[in-house]
Formats: structure tokens, sequence, C-alpha cells
């Protein structure tokens, strides 16, 4: 799925603190198609990422700064925040950060109105320090004192990619002296590699969205409209426990990676792409079944059979020790040699053959040209090299997999064919 987290909200707030569970309403369960108000919660007791495992990340973190050069890393409360203190915080144009120095606990910046709500939310497992600020202050000068205060030693501070340009440049006003740098080798650098706590919530969340697929595809007919579809699939995630979803492109539409608003129905015939997953604890999955709704075409069949050859030949691909860039190469060697567009030409392979995937659908790393990075145990991919050919059809196969010390898995069993959407 190419960056279209932004369009769709994979977990409600209500979800979120709940860990996910979103239950329908007894009113619609009575209206849902039989393979849909079938479906039970998946067995399996869900895990959440524990203290400790945040407390890792941490030090992690610091020793990474150390090597970067880092005194400190500064970031809003997004998925980054997350991701180590297990707290968010919206993002308004008032400042709140957290800041995680090189040596010492962690400290919150917060309005000082808000600090009662902070308090509720930080976990002093990680710090419990909390600096407030009033509203005709800055906050930012609270940010290099607390980076001032636990030691300064390089004078420069990580910015987390996620954080707002009028902090970043507060905080580069405030802070004579420091130079304001990228902290991406520090967060991707932790990021970039699940644990085995980690993976287990994916393959959930995989799980969960196979499930719900099945169910849905199960009631898909000529005469359908996409968006009658597309709630089927969202219903079926209910019943399942989980707020999802999926964007479901018809016929020319669906050589669209990104599909388009265009209301489209379902007729004898036509290709139906289905992109889309849910999130488990936060972490996120990401799956496109593409199926032809009754017979499919001789020239359908043979475009679908070379798709799933340029996905298996990405995974043939992905060893430890070799490069992000010979994944999409070989995929894209597959798409080329049958005819098609190089250089991400159309008809052909438009976009990156996958994207990194975890706490948000698109994260650090990417299979594409030119990203040199090693593959290695721990990072978490999506293998789907779309064949787009505008005005007629397009075809995309995905499935997410994760690198073990033995190499890598698929959290999903692959399409077995056009006919046969799930392994």
């Amino acid at each position: 799925m190419e960056n279209k987290l932004n369009r769709r909200n994979f977990l409600s707030s209500t979800a979120l603190l709940s860990g996910g569970i979103a239950l329908p309403s007894f009113q619609e369960a009575d209206n849902l198609p039989s393979s849909i108000k079938n479906l039970k919660p998946l067995p399996g007791d869900i895990v959440p990422i524990s203290v400790e495992e945040r407390k890792q990340r941490i030090a992690k973190a610091q020793a990474l700064m150390s090597e970067e050069k880092l005194d400190a890393i500064f970031m809003e409360g997004t998925t980054t925040s997350m991701y180590f203190t297990g707290m968010r915080w919206g993002q308004s144009e008032r400042t709140f950060g957290v800041v995680i120095p090189a040596k010492g606990e962690i400290a919150y910046v917060c309005p000082k109105f808000e600090d009662d709500r902070a308090k509720e939310l930080i976990n002093t497992a990680f710090g419990a320090e909390l600096r407030c600020w009033e509203e005709h202050e800055s906050p930012f000068e609270l940010i290099v004192n607390i980076v001032k205060d636990r030691g300064v030693k390089h004078r420069r501070i990580g910015i987390e990619e996620r954080v707002r340009f009028f902090i970043a440049d507060g905080l580069k006003k405030a802070s004579s002296g420091f130079d304001m740098v990228d902290a991406t080798p520090v967060t991707a650098g932790c990021r970039m590699y699940k644990s085995k706590a980690e993976i287990s919530l994916m393959q959930k969340a995989n799980d969960v969205t196979i499930e719900a697929y099945k169910a849905a595809f199960a009631t898909i007919k000529p005469g359908m409209s996409q968006s009658t579809f597309a709630a089927n699939i969202s219903a079926a995630f209910r019943q399942l426990g989980y707020t999802g979803g999926a964007s479901v492109q018809v016929g020319k539409y669906s050589a669209l990676p990104h599909g388009s608003i265009t209301p489209q129905t379902i007729r004898e015939g036509d290709v139906v792409m289905v992109d889309g997953g849910t999130s488990c604890e936060g972490y996120a999955s990401d799956i496109t079944r593409t199926i032809v709704v009754g017979k499919p075409t001789q020239r359908q069949i043979d475009i679908w059979n070379l798709e799933k050859q340029a996905q298996d030949a990405a995974f043939a691909a992905v060893k430890i020790g070799a490069t992000c860039e010979s994944v999409d190469l070989a995929a894209r060697r597959v798409i080329e040699n049958a005819g098609f567009g190089k250089n991400y030409g159309l008809p052909g392979l438009p976009h990156r053959t996958g994207h990194g995937i975890g706490m948000e659908g698109h994260e650090w790393t990417n299979f594409v040209r030119g990203n040199m990075t090693k593959i290695a145990p721990g990072m978490c991919f999506s293998d789907e090299p779309t064949i787009s050919i505008p005005g007629e059809f397009g075809i995309r196969l995905e499935d997410c997999l994760y690198i073990g010390e033995d190499g890598p898995h698929f959290f999903t069993k692959q399409s077995i064919s056009i006919e046969q959407p799930f392994g």
C-alpha cells in the first residue's frame, strides 16, 4: 500500500485506548451477510509492549546518540513518543514534547494548563520530570534547559522527523551555540528493527486482515458498488473486534496505484484490487489482493501470473546482508523482461517494490533503487511490485514479511492464483 495511511484511520481513538477493539452494534450485526456475521474474534492472547522493552528502547537510543554525537533528541507526542514512552499527545499550536537525553532520565515539556492530563498519561518508569510553560511564555528555552541540565558535550540536538517546522525553528532560535540535526539515525535506528513482541503483534494484525478479507470477498458480486464492498470489509474487521478498512478499485481504476475517487460499480469480468489492513496494539498490517469477478481473460491471467513471479523474485532476493536496492531490482527485472516499461515507466511498475512497516503503515526502510541499506534481522517490509496498465487494469499482490535470524518470512500466505486469492 503506497502512502494512504493518511487517508484511512486504522484505529479510532476509542479502539486505540482499548487495544484495537471495535465491536459492531447489534443492529449492524443483524444486517450483515452471513459470511461476515459468522465471524468471531481470533483466539490467542495479545501481549502489549512491556515497560521493560520500552526501557531497552530508550537505552538503545541513548547508545546511538553517543555514536551520533548528540546530547539529546526531541520529539512531539506522535508515533515515536508512543514507541519509547507508551504515550501519545495530539499536535496543536501549543508545544508538547519529549526529550530523551544521551544520559539521564527523559523529560516532558507541556502547556501549564494541561499538566494534570499530562501527569495522568506519563509513565514515571521512564522519567517523571514535567516542565510547564504558561501561555505567554516560550516552551523552547525549557527544552534547551532540559538538555543543558543533563550535561552538554557535543552541543547537538537531534530533531525527530515529525517535529513541525515552527517548533524546530523555535528551538534553533532559543539554543544559541547548539546545532539542530536530524534524529533519524537514532529513531529509525531503533524502530527499524522489530523485537519478537512487535512481530507477534504484527502477525495478529495480519491474521485478522486475512480473515476479514476472506469473509468480505465471499460477498462480492456483479452490480455491487465499490463503496458497498468496502463497507463489507470494514464490517468484517468490526466483527473480528478491530477497526480496519481497505481501498477498493475496480476495472481500469485498478491501474492507478492509489485508485480514484470516481464511484465504481463491479461488473462481470472486472479486475478488483483490495488494499488495506488494521492495527493491533499500534502495529499495522498491509495486504493487497487482486481478483477478477467471474471468469478471467487469458490476458488477465497472464498479467496476474507475471505479478506473482515478480513478488516471488523479490522475496527470493531478500537475504540477510543484501541491499534493499537488490530486492527492488529483482522484482523490476521480471516485469521489464516481459516487455513492460523501464525506470518506472508505464505500463509497468511505477513505484518501489516495498516499504518498511511497523507502528506506521509506511516507515523505514524501502525496497527501492539507490537504497544501499543492508537487510538485517528484525526488519519488516511489504512486498508489492504492482503492474499498472493505464486504461486497462492493474494487478498488485502485497504481503508483508519480517526478517528472522534465518532469513525472511511472510506474515501471510501468498495468493495461489487469480481465482484463489488466499493461500
